[in-house]
């Protein structure tokens, strides 16, 4: 379709901002926290990832690119590409900013732990010794989104799945859902042909992006399906009866594999891999997102009016800002377990984490209140408006 005819047609109206998303969103959030807080018991049995073959991580990518692909569709259809690239090409380097300050923030903090608590080789475990013994490098690789020491491999694969959503909505425009023919092969080219970005400073790339696409691309088309206003995906009861087995399978594999059930859990290898999207780890992710939006209908929406929702939207809506800070939080909290030595047994019932899972989750979310109470979030631009 020419632009101009494009700019002539009836421009969609925003969706409106969906409370149960946000609430989700913050959900996600706290359970990245939790995660990355390793050696606490809830980070270890109380996310999704201790009880199936996903976690947090793809459905927040997935969550991206609904909101995005909604965006940059409406933009374009409102204004041309030209606008809508620009639009897009501003939350790119905004997002690349933050990690690049988060990413020198980070490294100044991972310093100060290995000579304030006399860790030595705590810059090489965390991944930072490339930056430490060639700053200029080190630097110029973060910047290239291909140094990813631990704890930095979410944002890049964000800021490549923005750079790659003009084109797939252009062929979304031009071919329809025949379109998802190309992240589909690009996520097969990484299963079959083992492609890759490649790496810098002896770190590896924590999700590749030419697989994790996949979720983000996925969620850009229905993004831009509901916006134009087509109806709901065909075969609801079968693809519900299928997300259960997939999710039930997960579980199963789980309760080997954590051995609560006789057996050993078979080696699934690649296909639960979380670098590469395994086979079975993006179909779970699939089921569990299915299974969401068949289980939060809208005759719900006065549980999300409740306090708790509303402090987990307001995490929700502040979803980038409140993951930044947590980074640091988590692994505040990750180099405590490790330095006291927390084990797990009656002598130590959860103390620690309560206090630092649960004092962070509390941190977090008197921080995104904080924000959601700024006059910038409470008289938001015509901007800000659109995009939300």
């Amino acid at each position: 379709m020419r632009e101009a005819a494009l700019r002539g047609a009836a421009v969609p109206r925003p969706p409106a901002r969906d409370a149960r998303l946000d609430t989700l969103r913050g959900v996600l959030q706290l359970v990245i926290f939790a995660s990355h807080s390793y050696g606490s018991f809830v980070g270890a049995w109380l996310i999704p990832a201790a009880w199936g073959f996903s976690d947090s991580s793809e459905q927040f990518l997935f969550l991206s690119g609904l909101a995005l692909g909604s965006v940059f569709s409406r933009k374009r259809a409102r204004d041309g590409f030209r606008v809508a690239l620009l639009d897009l090409g501003l939350r790119i380097v905004r997002l690349w900013r933050t990690h690049l300050v988060v990413f020198s923030g980070f490294a100044l903090m991972v310093l100060g732990v290995s000579l304030l608590l006399g860790m030595p080789g705590e810059v090489q475990r965390m991944g930072f010794g490339h930056l430490l013994s060639d700053p200029l490098r080190g630097f110029a690789g973060a910047a290239v989104l291909l140094y990813q020491p631990n704890f930095h491999e979410i944002l890049p694969v964000f800021i490549w799945c923005m750079l790659l959503l003009p084109g797939f909505v252009l062929l979304l425009a031009r071919f329809g859902a025949v379109a998802l023919v190309v992240p589909v092969a690009l996520w097969a080219a990484v299963q079959v042909r083992g492609w890759d970005l490649p790496s810098l400073g002896g770190t590896a790339i924590g999700f590749n992006p030419l697989a994790w696409q996949i979720l983000f691309m996925t969620g850009a088309w229905l993004g831009r399906r509901t916006l134009f206003g087509a109806g709901p995906l065909p075969g609801g009861r079968w693809l519900t009866a299928g997300a259960l087995v997939v999710v039930a399978g997960g579980l199963w594999f789980r309760l080997l594999d954590h051995g609560f059930l006789a057996g050993g859990a078979p080696d699934l290898g690649g296909w639960i891999a979380k670098d590469s999207l395994g086979g079975l780890r993006l179909l779970h992710a699939a089921a569990t997102a299915w299974l969401a939006v068949r289980l939060l209908p809208a005759a719900a929406a006065a549980i999300w009016k409740r306090p708790l929702s509303r402090a987990l939207g307001r995490v929700g809506r502040h979803s980038l800002a409140v993951f930044c800070v947590g980074l640091f939080l988590s692994y505040a909290a990750a180099t405590l377990f490790r330095s006291t030595g927390h084990s797990w047994n009656p002598m130590h019932p959860f103390l620690l984490d309560a206090l630092l899972v649960g004092g962070g989750s509390l941190l977090l979310a008197g921080f995104a209140h904080r924000l959601d109470r700024s006059p910038v979030a409470a008289h938001p631009t015509p901007a800000a408006r659109s995009a939300a």
